[in-house]
């Protein structure tokens, strides 16, 4: 083993630790899914820490299913990313909250105490690939050996590197740290995830074992590290070809903030028991609208979270350029409450090629693993946030190469809004926005109603400029600028905004967005005929919609146009235009800074003064119509 740290270029005080502690180095994932059940064969397991003062604590039970392993927590708080885990103990620049602001004193003293805590046990030592093998930087993940369910977590989230392809001169640009106890000790039992940027290296320690602030988002932290240093951004969406019936073939990207529809834009559009499309449902009268389309179109999976746009990619191109930045995905399955729901996802997990991982959901050792059987927080009430970790490998028809973009959406996820009690969700079913509005939505990035990926937040919240903001370590002008100079960079590329949820009365789900993209895939173009669209009488909506036919059959003009809905109307509609329009104003501000690119300053600065529609077109010019 010390002969393998050799190839290890790390920290004194780390390599010291792995050459006098017992280390294991995966070399398959077949034996990570066994050390995460103890690596003694067994069916059940408890990840358990005896902890000074407080005795034995059980994190989490990992269970031997026939498709995979299970994995719950006993505590219900870890079965959610906690929004304001993340702090920064460097003294390098940030807009975030550092370590010794939140806890009074510096990190040093609890790095030194993480290390000499891995040194007392057994550990995993498991090098990766962050952001892929083609594309991605050199990473190290060091966790106690009884977390092996977290580290096969990373290992299908990156690029695992098993020891016969470690290069000879193994680099990490990133270690994670990881050491559950001292949540307890230290943090009164919250998630805290500690980045701290030293010179050519970036430690990240997580203090839980959920995996999304770490092993998902902390990782993406990372990347968003090196691409702030180098010029270029890791976006936060999914990314589709689709390949319709008439054999167009259109790339839609899907951003958004967590539970914006990322994950659901990879998905086919969810039919009834008689095959019809149930686009919406009237929560006051209960009407129902049905849409009768024939063919699905071919959908093939490029990004489901995270996308790679480093400039070498665009090579002179004027369309966005994306290639994923995962080895898997990190499917929330909330919405899947029944066998039926989504066959293809539900086949891929209850026959997968090789065991998968899941999370929050409930299983009986030896039993298969069923996505609908959400682990109950409470009796009757199921965990908002259960998920399952697929290798991208295990996905039929994936695209591995990079991508042009035609269009971008951003997604929101809205509340019912009616004329009594009126709200945000006046969104149509997609508007057409103009360079400038994208970027601005992609500023203030609404967390939005009822978000099941994250512990709980009332009223309407911002995850964050481009949408990515919780999980970055730098400055928010910085990485504004880098959004304005990628838009401004792809003139090709055009911009939608698509509600999940609710548009206004109607209870919707994510099929406005699946209507959205097969709509435009089925157009074959980004462009839109000026008859086609309509200034939206609210200006941060771009243009509205005046007609949608799809397969044939126009859809009510309703769901295009939310004021004409009689449940919201004219004032209901202005009421929520004012909510949307004030979040945007105060969130705005905080990007008003000497930093901030000049035309980014004309945007925003219009935004404060109410400016009309036709003044964001005129800011970032873009040809609508053919």
């Amino acid at each position: 083993m010390t002969e393998m740290f050799a190839k290890f270029k790390l920290p004194p005080d780390l390599l010291h630790i792995l050459q006098n502690t017992e280390v294991i180095i995966p070399g398959s994932r077949e034996e990570l899914l066994e050390l995460a059940l103890g690596n003694k064969g067994k069916d059940f397991y408890e990840v358990a820490y005896d902890i000074p003062g407080i005795g034995r604590i059980v994190e989490a039970t990992v269970t031997r299913c026939k498709n995979g392993i299970a994995v719950n927590y006993t505590d219900i708080y870890m079965r959610r990313r906690d929004p304001d885990c993340m702090v920064v103990a460097d003294k390098g620049e940030t807009d975030k909250e550092r370590y010794k602001d939140r806890f009074g004193q510096d990190f040093k003293p609890l790095r030194t105490a993480t290390f000499e805590w891995l040194e007392q046990q057994p550990l995993i030592v498991l090098p990766f690939m962050a952001g892929g093998s083609t594309l991605g930087y050199p990473a190290l993940l060091v966790a106690p050996a009884n977390a092996g369910f977290f580290a096969a977590a990373l290992a299908d989230l990156q690029e695992f590197l098993s020891p016969d392809r470690i290069p000879p001169e193994f680099t990490p640009k990133a270690i994670v740290c990881v050491a559950p106890p001292f949540r307890h000790t230290h943090f009164d039992n919250k998630q805290v995830v500690v980045h701290n940027r030293r010179e050519n290296i970036h430690e990240l320690f997580s203090y839980n074992l959920y995996p999304g602030p770490s092993a998902k988002k902390g990782i993406y932290g990372v990347l968003l590290n090196i691409g702030e240093t180098e010029g270029w951004v890791t976006l936060h969406g999914s990314t589709v070809k689709v390949i319709t019936p008439y054999e167009n073939i259109f790339t839609i990207m899907h951003e958004g903030a967590s539970g914006g529809g990322k994950s659901e834009m990879l998905q086919q559009f969810h039919r009834e028991a008689d095959g019809k499309v149930l686009l919406g449902e009237n929560i006051v009268t209960r009407e129902r609208h049905y849409l009768e389309i024939s063919d699905s179109s071919e959908l093939q999976p490029v990004t489901d979270d995270m996308a790679l746009c480093p400039p070498g990619l665009q090579d002179g191109k004027k369309r966005l350029v994306v290639t994923d930045a995962e080895a898997g995905w990190f499917i929330r399955v909330d919405h899947i409450k029944k066998y039926g729901t989504d066959p293809q996802i539900e086949e891929l997990t209850i026959h997968p090629p090789a065991p998968l991982i899941f999370l929050n959901i409930d299983a009986a050792p030896g039993s298969t693993c069923l996505i609908w059987e959400h682990t109950l927080d409470e009796p009757g009430k199921p965990c908002p946030n259960p998920r399952v970790i697929v290798p991208r490998r295990f996905f039929p028809n994936t695209v591995n190469e990079p991508v042009e973009v035609n269009i971008r959406s951003f997604g929101v996820r809205t509340p019912p809004s009616t004329r009594d009690n009126p709200n945000y969700g006046i969104i149509g079913l997609f508007h057409v926005l103009p360079p400038s509005l994208a970027w601005l939505w992609r500023l203030v990035a609404p967390r939005g109603h009822s978000n099941p990926s994250i512990t709980d937040t009332e009223g309407m919240t911002s995850e964050g400029v481009g949408s990515y903001w919780p999980f970055a370590t730098g400055k928010m002008v910085d990485q504004a600028n880098l959004l304005l100079e990628q838009i401004m960079d792809t003139p090709s590329t055009r911009y939608i905004l698509i509600p999940n949820q609710y548009i206004g009365v109607f209870r919707v789900g994510f099929m406005a967005e699946w209507m959205a993209r097969e709509y435009i895939a089925r157009r074959g173009s980004s462009k839109f005929r000026k008859e086609q669209l309509t200034p939206a009488k609210c200006p941060l909506l771009g243009y509205a919609l005046d007609s949608l036919k799809i397969d044939g059959t126009y859809l009510p003009k309703v769901f295009l146009q939310v004021d004409l809905q009689p449940e919201v109307g004219e004032e209901g509609y202005q009421a929520g235009a004012k909510i949307l329009t004030d979040f945007f104003k105060r969130e705005l501000q905080h990007f008003l800074t000497s930093e901030l690119h000049p035309v980014g300053r004309q945007i925003i600065e219009a935004c404060l003064s109410d400016a009309k529609l036709d003044e964001y077109v005129s800011l970032i010019p873009c040809e609508y119509g053919n």
